[in-house]
């Protein structure tokens, strides 16, 4: 293979992956043996045919692999019902308030004494005072499981696209019962050395905080880690250091290389059996190696790993690849094992960014200078590089980033994580020394992480960008090749210009008099969102749960960052219920200048003003009016925040819980106008929508927000029929995703998306 021979069979391979990840249906088995086929003919037609079979096979690969994904999935007919398995805990479990969670490896299920077709890794919550679950432990387990199916939201995370990737077939939750027994230890695991690492720092290190910092940066273990400390990673660019990295793997394979060269110094006669230079190579590999495990081998410490590999390989093997071949056989490697690690962000970001580091970064001296000059030119390339991957991924980016990776990848790199290897040898070696050398290692980690506190709160931390198109992101990619090509490219500032779609995307609003309404899947609970061409409001933010997971930051602050809303006019939480209003305080202290009301403000966290009934605002043509709806005194649901939004095509009825027992005070107050957009009270409940209030308001359309079988059964089958008999077409966010209307000043109200069928794939439930 010539020099840089591998880098068009790697492109062309990651072609073909990547273009089964668009398809909606997976080709049968037998099309995947038919490209194969194909692929075998024209690897006969040179230069050119052997491109285009690295692709095919590509294809046939990808689609191989997705296909049996899916088919490994819980079989359908089986949601719901209680399983009885067998498997071994393949994690690190994470202990909540509410719940213990982990990734349970399943050897056998059942139902009765029916096999049940289930092998994989199911995403478990042991709910009611779970038993002490330990990494590597088997247990026979009774499980209520359903098959991967997450909120689908502008902006929001693609949680059936991670199961997928990750290999989880599904999730669910342990029944409660005798049949629940630990059946003894799995052997050997690597996850159960990673906790005792884990335990061992935790004991050594007196700041909870500081030991859940050293914890993640020795085995990866982030289970110690706040929302908050996610929150300042975000804003200054460095999730990757969180966590083990691959820049720190290389670290560890030259900690390997100065531990060989330790040996071979002091004991020099070894060189007439080895030569150095093989020794080195082969520590740091098995360094590397036993730190990559030690991380879990995630993706960017796997794809550091393979480099190490290739380079060590090439060293006893007296080759020199260059770094482009090092890289494309990397790249080879993991699209050969695990062609869906293209469906995480991690494989772009890693790849991309060491790809545009190898292009763009040439050497300029030698020593101190050449490496400081080397260490913050790579700094600003990778902030800027990766830019339109962020921001496409993850829906926000950080300003300050480039300073906050120039500060932290060294200090992190070079000093805490080696004074952290140090300590976990210790820790097996000589248990009594590694007691100052963690609180050596807490303490610069402790240093370091109130310096990028204080560097989250600058202007710029978090900045936020619309949905990215697939053509914008183009650009930019290719703006920022240009914009860093080495030197004599020319006119190389005119990268800039080609990150203008990204950074001032066009943005469709509504026209005076018209107004776009979403209804976001927030799962069983409600989230609205209504604009106007140049204001804003937000009615409901779904559920908060015990376990910190807040609907509010999750689903509708995402959504309203893809959507461009910048500004929030008004907040309403219709009522006080969890599933309505816990996301309300994370969308306040986002937009802290939004009004904000609710039906019942005194059941709330934050201070809110009480719903006024005739209460108006006017937006752009379009008029926002309170309803009246049931009296102070009167029971929660039917005490929700009623609103009325008019424009001069169309109207929308947003209702909250009210029951029936106040839906003839609400039908009252509308007059004759426009076609209505109804929002089903109270998620479809029988309590709800009587005959009465549906023929009074006669909506044109009825929205339910609902979650996928959810334990109330809503919407009711009797309750939507009552709408079908009307003659009122339905739409219900479990089964849709998010729902676009948009009511335009010139005509009716339309559906103008649904997200899961807007973004559908063949991984799609």
């Amino acid at each position: 293979m010539r020099k840089d021979g591998a880098l068009v069979p790697a492109i062309m391979l990651l072609l073909g992956v990547l273009a089964v990840q668009w398809l909606v249906v997976l080709p049968p088995a037998w099309a995947c043996g038919v490209l194969v086929a194909v692929a075998c003919v024209v690897l006969c037609l040179g230069r050119y045919g052997r491109a285009l079979a690295w692709c095919l096979l590509g294809i046939a690969w990808a689609c191989w692999r997705g296909g049996a994904a899916m088919d490994a999935r819980l079989p359908r007919e089986r949601e719901g019902q209680d399983i009885t398995v067998v498997g071994r805990v393949s994690d690190l479990p994470q202990t909540r308030e509410d719940a213990t969670g982990f990734l349970l490896s399943i050897e056998h299920a059942s139902f009765g004494r029916t096999p049940v077709p289930l092998h994989g890794r199911v995403r478990v919550s042991w709910y009611n005072g779970a038993a002490d679950v330990l990494p590597c432990s088997r247990w026979q387990l009774t499980l209520r499981l359903r098959r991967p199916r997450g909120m689908i939201n502008p902006g929001g995370a693609d949680s059936e696209r991670s199961a997928l990737e990750r290999g989880i077939v599904a999730v669910g939750y342990v029944r409660d019962g005798a049949g629940n027994v630990p059946l003894g230890s799995a052997g050997f695991c690597i996850n159960a050395v990673r906790a005792a690492i884990s335990r061992g720092v935790a004991a050594r290190v007196s700041d909870p905080h500081d030991a859940a910092l050293l914890q993640a940066f020795s085995v990866g273990d982030t289970r110690g880690l706040r929302q908050h400390d996610w929150e300042v990673a975000r804003a200054n660019g460095i999730p990757h250091l969180i966590a083990i990295s691959g820049f720190h793997v290389g670290v560890a394979a030259l900690f390997g290389v100065w531990l060989a060269r330790l040996i071979y110094l002091l004991f020099p006669r070894l060189g007439w059996r080895l030569p150095r230079e093989l020794a080195q190579a082969m520590a740091a590999l098995v360094v590397a190696g036993v730190y990559s495990a030690l991380a879990g081998f995630g993706l960017p410490t796997v794809r550091t790993l393979l480099m190490i590999a290739i380079v060590a390989l090439a060293h006893c093997s007296r080759r020199h690849p260059s770094g482009t071949q090092t890289l494309s056989l990397a790249l080879l490697a993991v699209l050969l094992v695990d062609p869906l690690s293209v469906l995480s962000a991690g494989f772009w970001l890693s790849f991309i960014g060491v790809a545009f580091l190898m292009v763009c970064m040439t050497t300029r001296g030698k020593g101190l200078r050449g490496f400081l000059h080397e260490l913050s030119a790579g700094q600003l390339v990778m902030t800027l590089s990766l830019l339109p991957l962020t921001i496409w991924f993850f829906g926000e980016s950080s300003l300050v980033g480039a300073l906050s990776n120039l500060i932290a990848v060294p200090f992190v790199s070079f000093v805490i994580v080696p004074v952290t290897l140090v300590g976990m040898i210790l820790l097996g070696v000589c248990p009594p020394l590694a007691q100052p050398v963690f609180w050596c290692a807490a303490w610069l980690a402790h240093a370091q992480w109130w310096l990028l506190e204080r560097m989250a709160t600058w202007p710029g931390a978090h900045w936020y960008l619309p949905e990215v198109t697939w053509w914008a992101l183009g650009l930019a990619t290719c703006g920022a090749l240009w914009l860093f090509a080495p030197r004599g490219v020319p006119m190389r500032w005119l990268g800039g210009l080609l990150f203008l779609p990204l950074l001032f995307p066009s943005r469709d609003l509504p026209a005076q008099g018209g107004f776009q309404l979403w209804m976001l899947d927030v799962g069983q609970g409600l989230s609205m969102v209504v604009r106007t061409r140049h204001h804003a409001l937000v009615y409901d933010a779904g559920a908060r749960y015990p376990s910190d997971f807040d609907l509010g930051e999750a689903a509708v602050l995402p959504s309203l960052h893809a959507l461009g809303i910048e500004h929030l006019d008004l907040l309403v939480a219709s009522h006080a219920d969890n599933d309505h209003a816990g996301g309300t305080p994370a969308v306040a202290a986002m937009f802290p200048e939004a009004e904000r009301i609710s039906g019942e403000p005194e059941r709330l966290p934050i201070a809110m003003a009480a719903c006024e009934t005739g209460k108006t605002w006017q937006w752009d043509g379009v008029t926002v009016r309170v309803l009246p709806s049931g009296p102070a005194d009167g029971p929660a649901n039917d005490r929700s925040c009623v609103l009325l939004v008019e424009g001069t095509g169309g109207r929308a009825l947003l209702t909250g819980d009210i029951t029936a027992a106040v839906e003839p005070t609400v039908a009252a107050a509308l007059s004759p106008g426009p076609p209505l957009v109804l929002s089903v009270p109270h998620h479809g409940s029988k309590t709800s929508s009587s005959t009465i209030f549906i023929q009074s308001s006669l909506p044109a359309l009825a929205l339910v927000s609902a979650g996928w079988r959810n334990r109330f059964h809503h919407p009711s089958a009797l309750v939507m029929k009552r709408y079908e008999e009307a003659g009122v077409p339905w739409l219900n966010t479990a089964v849709t995703g998010a729902i676009q209307i948009d009511a335009p000043p010139d005509r009716p109200p339309h559906v103008a998306a649904t997200w899961r069928q807007r973004q559908s794939r063949y991984w799609r439930e």
